[in-house]
């Protein structure tokens, strides 16, 4: 029976917060689902219109936040040690998942 110290996979690495004025997530990846205020989607390195000045979600833990947002986690290998290390990651991210024209 598992107890609290042993470890499982969810929690071998501790849960990340968000890096304060960041945003980085909100603009580097292209959104193919609407969102409000971008019917349409984001395409990739636009700043979402939902991003605050202070680089905060403002439609965050509401219900009309696109699933992609929902789902993207802040990680340290996405994250890095810094904004720019964060866009960099996601930019290359982005572009390496882009589906090819058939």
């Amino acid at each position: 029976m598992p107890t609290d110290r042993q470890a499982s996979p969810r929690n071998l690495t501790p849960r990340m917060e968000c890096r304060s004025g960041c945003g980085a997530c909100c603009i580097a990846p292209s959104i193919t689902s609407a969102l409000p205020g971008m019917p349409d989607g984001k395409p990739a390195g636009v700043p979402c219109v939902q991003l605050l000045p202070d680089m905060r979600c403002a439609i965050f833990g509401k219900p009309e936040r696109p699933a992609f947002c929902v789902g993207l986690q802040p990680a340290a290998d996405m994250c890095g040690d810094n904004r720019n290390a964060a866009l960099w990651w996601l930019t290359q991210l982005d572009a390496a998942t882009v589906p090819s024209e058939i």
